[in-house]
């Protein structure tokens, strides 16, 4: 509609990108929040004990269904097999349910998003991921329902399926690393840039390395989201900023 200068939308990427074409015939603004596959990266000396955890709820609240949601975690090769015993033994802990009681995970959001999960999971083993915990099938007395066994992949390599794409489901792919300039290669190497984690003893070195992802919002040591912080996007996750000066500025025309 004319009248109409300025649209936001969250969601998919191939209808942001429609409602981007849409609005370029009568030149409307838009700011666009589209995908992510954002990286948490662990720094080497990380404490296990304390970042493992962070790692799971980084990914798995609202059964992943989250656009920031801390899919690739890039951890070193050499803490590999500890971090990722140290994330099953959270998983495991998960408690699968209706979300109005006092469970961790519910279903997602249909049937027709629990068949595509189930694909990115059996693309994990078909590509040579190693399965930790969960994979494809419900949960155990949740035959009925939408429910995903929660699922930790190691051995990813940022090439396989289920490092490039949305899963937009309670999926994490472990990916190992030899140097810290690998793991920011790693972490660039997305066609998405939307949030980003990272985690390590020396703040400071936390924060460098932050400074390089090219990602919209990035937490250095922490997994708590802030509203008052400019949330927005590099690359094909969108366009614009949302949330804190920056999201009013962005519904603004400048007279």
């Amino acid at each position: 509609h004319p009248d109409v200068d300025f649209i936001s939308f969250t969601g998919s990427n191939a209808v942001g990108a429609r409602i981007g074409k849409n609005a370029a015939d009568t030149a409307k603004r838009v700011g666009l929040e589209l995908g992510g596959k954002s990286a948490f990266i662990v720094l080497p000396d990380a404490d296990i004990a304390q970042v493992a955890p962070m790692a799971v709820m980084a990914l798995m609240p609202n059964s992943g269904q989250m656009c920031g949601a801390g899919s690739r975690t890039i951890v070193p090769a050499v803490m590999q097999e500890a971090f990722v015993a140290a994330m099953k033994a959270v998983v495991q802990n998960l408690k699968v349910g209706d979300p109005a009681g006092d469970a961790d995970l519910g279903p997602v959001v249909s049937e027709k998003q629990w068949s595509t999960i189930q694909k990115y999971i059996q693309s994990g083993f078909d590509e040579g991921a190693r399965l930790i915990i969960g994979g494809t099938g419900k949960p155990k007395g949740f035959e009925k329902g939408s429910y995903v066994k929660p699922t930790v992949f190691a051995d990813v390599t940022n090439e396989m399926k289920i490092a490039r794409e949305e899963i937009f489901g309670p999926v994490a792919s472990v990916i190992p690393y030899d140097t810290v300039e690998e793991a920011i290669e790693i972490a660039n190497d997305s066609p998405y840039g939307l949030a980003g984690y990272v985690f390590g003893p020396d703040h400071q070195q936390a924060t460098e390395v932050a400074r390089q992802l090219r990602t919209g919002y990035v937490s250095v040591n922490t997994i708590n989201y802030d509203v008052q912080a400019p949330w927005g996007v590099y690359k094909t996750s969108g366009v614009g900023r949302e949330n804190g000066v920056w999201g009013i500025e962005e519904m603004l025309e400048i007279k």
